[in-house]
């Protein structure tokens, strides 16, 4: 049976933001795919069918890469977790972007993090009433016909000249699962943004991701460019096995960026990415980005982390990856992140508690506040928020007693170095440096 598609019209039950993306430029269709779909772990196949949304420029607007992002069900719900948090760069510079439901819990349901069921059939029967998944065992082959597609020209007229394979969270779990068994097989990707995943690897047989204990290095010889982007989250020991049991050393085709004072989610997830569409007043991303303790209806005991470096990092990377892609210019290589020679590792901090080593931003070289990848558990996901804590006045003026000059020029010359050594793009400077003199306290 080959592969088919064909367009469902009306609007895609999918959270892409709050903003108009017809005012940028993109369109959004949503379409079906039906097809037969093999499974990795045991010789079976079964039918499925699912559904694709693809947002894309103009035809004289589009850049020629294509990015197909494989949806997170963690919370129940079909998330573009990296469209959400990298959607300004992905615009801007005119990629195609294409959301796959290849997860049966974002079709069915089934288990996730938060207990509810917000599923494509849940949340509406009627749309979704054709769709059918037959399992995550077969989640890896339904993802390589999808971006088959898009490599051969048959979605939404689409013709690009490289696809990209892009997840966030569990999502990365199982393409790190794909891009070690699935993809030398496959062969259908020209390279791997692998966003936030922990130690272990989704299983090729089926069953939760978030359940696996065992360490799942990339393979010594990815068959095409890969990066790894890892929040402080990630790295260490919680409530999944941490990414430190499965480092290995960058290669000719593999980079991990580990990046300080981030937490595997944060302000931009929750409050800032919704209403970010590249041209907010000044104000209201300050206020969007300001310190919070509310978390999803939970009043915390502490204020969640906000600092915006995830987010600037997570861009340049969809950058690197794609000029890798296209030019074979490899993206820059960052030092791990320092952790103590423990039996449980723990992350070696500064004096103002921020974390030493990985990818440098100025939030960490010229700080005023403490941004962490950790945090109490007070609500069922607040473990993925980590925290964070403006410093005091004292500290503030001890570090630049020059004032805001002090701090702007000092911040200046970090982000500078940053967007130099390819892990800022030049194109967010301008905004960088406009929150961080509004943000400076007293300002």
């Amino acid at each position: 049976m080959s592969t088919r598609i064909w367009p469902l019209p009306g609007n895609p039950n999918l959270l892409l933001g709050a903003y108009d993306l017809a005012a940028l430029g993109y369109g959004v269709e949503e379409f079906v795919v039906s097809g037969t779909a093999k499974s990795y772990a045991a010789d079976e196949t079964a039918d499925y069918t699912t559904r694709i949304v693809v947002c894309r420029p103009d035809d004289d607007a589009f850049n020629g890469t294509a990015i197909v992002e494989w949806l997170n069900v963690s919370g129940g719900i079909d998330a573009p977790a990296v469209w959400f948090m990298a959607h300004r760069e992905i615009i801007r510079a005119g990629y195609a972007y294409v959301a796959v439901s290849a997860q049966e819990v974002g079709i069915e349901g089934g288990d996730n993090l938060v207990g509810a069921d917000m599923s494509l059939k849940a949340q509406n029967s009627e749309r979704y009433s054709s769709l059918h998944h037959p399992g995550d065992q077969f989640s890896y082959d339904i993802y390589s016909q999808i971006g088959r597609l898009a490599r051969d020209g048959a979605i939404d007229s689409l013709k690009p000249k490289s696809i990209l394979a892009v997840g966030e969270s569990q999502s990365a779990m199982f393409l790190t699962t794909y891009v070690n068994d699935v993809d030398p097989d496959a062969a259908v990707f020209d390279g791997f943004l692998v966003h936030s995943r922990f130690g272990a690897g989704a299983p090729l047989a089926g069953g939760s991701a978030l359940e696996a204990i065992a360490p799942a290095p990339f393979r010594d010889d990815p068959r095409v460019p890969v990066i790894s982007v890892i929040t402080e989250t990630d790295l260490v020991d919680g409530h999944l096995l941490g990414y430190h049991h499965a480092r290995r050393p960058d290669n000719d085709r593999l980079r991990v960026w580990e990046i300080p004072g981030t937490a595997h989610a944060d302000n931009y997830t929750i409050r800032v990415g919704f209403i970010d569409n590249g041209a907010m007043p000044l104000e209201a991303l300050v206020a969007a980005y300001a310190p919070t303790n509310e978390l999803m209806g939970t009043s915390l005991s502490y204020t969640i982390n906000f600092g915006p470096q995830h987010h600037y990092v997570l861009q340049a990377a969809v950058a690197a990856l794609d000029n890798w892609v296209r030019t074979g210019e490899a993206a820059p290589t960052a030092e791990p992140l320092a952790l103590t020679d423990d039996d449980t590792p723990a992350l070696v901090l500064d004096e103002h508690g921020l974390a030493r080593g990985g990818v440098r931003t100025p939030w960490v070289d010229v700080p005023i506040a403490r941004t962490s990848g950790f945090a109490p558990d007070e609500s069922a996901m607040s473990f993925l928020f980590g925290s964070g804590e403006v410093f005091d006045a004292d500290t503030v003026r001890g570090l630049y007693p020059g004032g805001a000059a002090d701090y702007v020029d000092r911040f200046t010359a970090a982000l500078d170095r940053a967007i130099q050594d390819r892990f800022i793009v030049t194109a967010d400077r301008a905004e960088i440096l406009a929150l961080a003199e509004a943000t400076f306290p007293g300002s």
